[in-house]
């Protein structure tokens, strides 16, 4: 398995919008396929925020996640987030999400960030394994999420 910017397998950027599409356009169905396939080639940097990360295996994506400026539109005073983070189905459970999350942690601290941010429907557990703490829960564009953050080390 590869941890690579998205920047550098833009071949990916369709493939990618169509797994996030199937997964959460039930937080925003005004976005359609080519407005998320836009919004993912424009936060494909190939550092610093906005980035998007991807694992590759076989040369087939299995997963991804970014960092972005913001992540809910109700908090515009939390910045940096974790957000997308995401692992096919046939590759969870195996450490992709951990290593993923890592990479953009590793992206926040060069970024010079003190805290960063998350919201989840289902993941706050493998979070808190990951040195995350819950802030609250929250209803966001009609479904319960927990906001999370996370401080770095400086």
């Amino acid at each position: 398995m590869e941890i690579v910017p998205l920047a550098d397998k833009k071949e990916f950027i369709a493939e990618l919008a169509e797994l996030h599409h199937a997964e959460w356009k039930h937080l925003n169905p005004s976005l359609t396929l080519e407005g998320r396939t836009e919004a993912i080639a424009e936060s494909a940097g190939q550092e610093g925020i906005p980035s998007i990360f991807i694992a590759t295996s076989g040369g087939q994506i299995i997963g991804s996640a970014a960092l972005v400026h913001s992540d809910m539109d109700t908090k515009p005073n939390l910045s940096p987030w974790l957000a997308a983070v995401y692992v096919k189905e046939g590759f969870r459970y195996q450490g992709v999400a951990t290593k993923l999350v890592t990479r953009c942690e590793d992206e926040a601290i060069r970024s010079n960030a003190r805290a960063w941010y998350l919201y989840t429907e289902f993941a706050s557990k493998l979070y808190e394994k990951l040195g995350w703490h819950y802030m609250e829960r929250c209803e966001y564009r009609g479904v319960a999420v927990d906001v999370m953050c996370k401080q770095i080390a400086s």
